[in-house]
């Protein structure tokens, strides 16, 4: 059992018999004394990709989807098909554009240190590792003496992911990415 404070993004729970994956939490504290938090928190299906909206309090129990985890390597796309490889058994497996859809902002060929969430010898979900190395694409030029504190401009990354980043920055760089905000955090 997992109360809905302890609740993180790609948590599985276990709804009416169907394993469900945390998008999204945002929590509302209620101005009134005495009023305890709530965690409004939107689930999608693992299987069919229904979302799923719900309120919980603080102490509210749910109970978690049992699931084996496999660290495992982002190898190729070929088509709609993403290839993965277990890093244990070097066992391949294919997941669609559609199972996938939340990392592909993330995923670079040979990537290591996803941690795929097995239930019944099926892939559930990926979770990706908390922050990502990527290469800056296209920017605008860097300004010469800008400052970490200064303005930002939109960078477009090697994946296709446009984040924010300082005006200091410029194309070839390479930037630590947080994929849970999908922001820059830091320049590698």
């Amino acid at each position: 059992m997992i109360k809905a404070c302890d609740l993180t993004k790609n948590s599985i729970i276990d709804i009416d018999g169907s394993p469900y994956c945390v998008e999204n939490i945002s929590q509302q504290t209620p101005s009134a004394r005495g009023g305890s938090t709530l965690y409004k928190v939107r689930f999608r299906n693992v299987s069919t990709k229904q979302k799923l909206d719900k309120a919980f309090r603080g102490d509210d129990t749910m109970r978690e989807t049992s699931y084996d985890t496999k660290e495992v390597q982002y190898l190729y796309k070929n088509s709609d098909r993403y290839t993965f490889m277990d890093l244990e058994t070097y066992e391949q497996f294919e997941l669609t554009y559609d199972d996938i859809e939340d990392c592909l902002p993330f995923l670079i060929e040979d990537m290591e240190g996803i941690v795929a969430l097995i239930s019944d010898g099926r892939v559930l979900t990926l979770r990706m590792p908390d922050t990502v190395d990527l290469e800056i694409i296209t920017c605008d030029p860097s300004i010469k003496g800008a400052s970490a504190t200064s303005r930002t401009k939109p960078a477009e990354l090697v994946t296709g992911l446009t984040v924010q980043v300082p005006e200091y920055i410029a194309p070839g760089d390479i930037i630590k990415v947080d994929t849970r905000e999908k922001k820059y955090l830091s320049r590698v």
